[in-house]
């Protein structure tokens, strides 16, 4: 017995040293992925951007890129993309930039801060360079900020305006025999749409036509002080699908060349003043990142730039989430660090959990009420709950093209019990000890009472939404009321209507903020931390990577559907405050 516990323990203590010595390797190489020794720029380097990565508003960490075959590059974060621009216009050892332009994978607000710091770097004198070979429009928004723009000879410019679809699901629920019990508030207030009509209402088109509008108007207007074209002209090319190849575009004034990628590179090495057969310094946005030049300046105070980046949930969260457990911690511990002086909150978020969004609300005005400012700065959308968490702030920001409002909630309940019935053969029974005690259930259909109580909480919290933003932008009830109703408003009309005060950047948001705090000396710290590879490693791989490895398999447009149908199931009872559907622009 003595010698099997001797020969046990020896065998137990092996294991572990060899999943100790596993773990450090492990981290060793996580660590390097992450983490850049500081390099010095190249003298003749050209900043490369491409378009068709998503900058995300918030770096996320991949420990397992090494093991995955990810080259990290796609997890440049907006705003370190746009701190890159700018710094590079200063960077005698950066000449120039090589913009990558046939599609764009982010969105029209997102793309609204780089295509502005494109133009401040020319500001400098140095040459801006954009080329696709099929461009799309949402590339040709920012690739329009640069001195040259080239297309491919047999590819094409993607010109032909603006325009969204929604998928409805009505038809299909009455097929399978089920049952979406709807209840909401706002006559635009078209979150539930897809469940109980099989058209677009009168309302929601109205307020879609409305957004879409400003946004293709804006675009036009870019478009015509970049090309010198006006923007009736522009309109008609769309209209008559005149930009049908590389030379029309040219014609047209809308891009300066039909070329080749590598005739576009020679253009760059005679900018460069180097022989055809030497090479470019191409210098990536994650590469300069990381370079000496961009080492950050630290101070004793500090504002805290907290992104709410995604949807809005109660609970505990994962990547990818707005979770109201986490961002209680995270801006009460914030509130109570005295070296934090304020918070710039960076929404881009649809909304989600009415309760979580108020949650989240409660915690920015205890900050606010114990002297530390908040401003908000908004991304591509800051909607329903997104605004919601908004609306208190001593200051708003918006991009023009930022999707914000939809001041409204709804609740859907399904009902499955005759698709189980007669699609499934089953049935349900039991016994209970209250009449409503099964309420809520998706096994039978709500009774009247029922109905009652979920519209009544629904009302109630649409009064409540309505009564933080009265409070929180300074104006009466009923004027709220008469914007609000779920409508969708761009950046540039929600500033007219007062729910945001200013157009700006993050930037600006950020200046804003030290003003309020009287801050002459200060530095950016970021929320809320990456995760570790220890936070990877005990929670599995999460839905993020899951849903990212499901969007790749499936296509982005099926996801998209995929999506929509899991909204109904996931927020089944309760009441959300969420903007209608994920809109895709075409």
């Amino acid at each position: 017995m003595r010698s099997f516990l001797k020969f046990f323990l020896a065998a137990l203590l092996a294991i572990v040293v060899f999943f100790s010595l596993a773990m450090v390797i492990l981290l060793t190489a996580a660590s390097g992925i992450t983490s850049h020794d500081s390099q010095p720029v190249s003298a003749r380097s050209v900043l490369y951007i491409d378009l068709s990565l998503h900058y995300p508003e918030h770096k996320v960490e991949n420990p397992f890129a090494l093991f995955t075959g990810n080259s990290g590059e796609e997890a440049t974060a907006l705003y370190d993309l746009v701190k890159v621009i700018r710094k590079s216009a200063t960077d005698s050892a950066v000449k120039g930039i090589y913009l990558l332009a046939n599609d764009n994978a982010n969105g029209f607000a997102s793309s609204e801060e780089i295509r502005d710091a494109l133009m401040q770097f020319r500001q400098s004198g140095k040459f801006v360079i954009a080329y696709g070979d099929v461009m799309s429009q949402s590339a040709y928004h920012v690739a329009n900020a640069a001195g040259k723009i080239y297309c491919n000879p047999k590819g094409m410019l993607d010109w032909r305006g603006f325009s969204v679809q929604f998928a409805y699901f009505k038809t299909l629920l009455k097929k399978l025999e089920i049952e979406p019990q709807i209840f909401y508030d706002g006559k635009y207030k078209s979150a539930t749409e897809p469940f109980r009509e099989e058209k677009m209402t009168v309302a929601n088109k109205v307020q879609t036509e409305h957004w879409l509008g400003d946004m293709y108007n804006g675009f036009l207007m870019q478009t015509a002080e970049a090309r010198k074209v006006d923007t009736g002209s522009l309109h008609g090319f769309a209209n008559n699908m005149s930009a049908a190849t590389s030379e029309d575009a040219v014609r047209l004034k809308l891009i300066d060349g039909a070329r080749y990628d590598d005739q576009v590179k020679d253009e760059i090495k005679e900018l460069l003043h180097i022989g055809n057969s030497d090479k470019i310094e191409f210098l990536l946005p994650s590469a300069y990142l990381a370079s000496a030049s961009m080492q950050a300046r630290t101070s004793k105070d500090k504002i805290a730039l907290v992104y709410a980046d995604g949807e809005i949930v109660y609970g505990k969260g994962e990547e990818g989430q707005i979770a109201s457990d986490d961002y209680r911690s995270l801006i009460r511990k914030l509130r109570y660090n005295d070296e934090v002086k304020a918070i710039v909150l960076r929404i881009n978020s649809p909304g989600g959990s009415s309760l979580a969004s108020e949650i989240i609300w409660r915690e920015l005005e205890l900050t606010r009420s114990a002297g530390k400012p908040v401003v908000v700065s908004m991304g591509d959308l800051a909607a329903s709950g997104g605004y919601y968490i908004a609306c208190d702030a001593d200051s708003i920001f918006a991009e023009p093209n930022t999707l914000t409002g939809s001041i409204g909630v709804f609740a859907i309940v399904p009902n499955f019990q005759a698709m189980l019935k007669n699609k499934l053969g089953i049935t349900f029974d039991g016994v209970k000890t209250a009449e409503h005690a099964d309420a809520m259930t998706v096994t039978r259909p709500l009774t009247t009472s029922e109905k009652g109580f979920i519209q009544n909480e629904v009302d109630r919290i649409y009064a409540d939404f309505k009564g933080r933003v009265a409070k929180g932008r300074k104006k009466d009830m009923a004027y709220i009321d008469s914007i609000a109703q779920g409508r969708v408003w761009t950046g540039n009309h929600a500033v007219a209507n007062g729910l945001v005060d200013r157009l700006g950047h993050l930037d600006d948001a950020l200046r804003a903020a030290a003003g309020l705090a009287k801050l002459k000396d200060y530095s950016v710290r970021e929320y809320p931390d990456p995760r570790s590879i220890f936070d990877v490693i005990r929670n599995g791989y999460s839905r993020y990577y899951r849903a990212s490895i499901l969007e790749q398999e499936m296509g982005t447009e099926e996801f998209r559907l995929f999506k929509e149908v899991r909204h109904l199931k996931e927020s089944s009872g309760e009441v959300m405050a969420r903007i209608p559907a994920t809109i895709s622009i075409h």
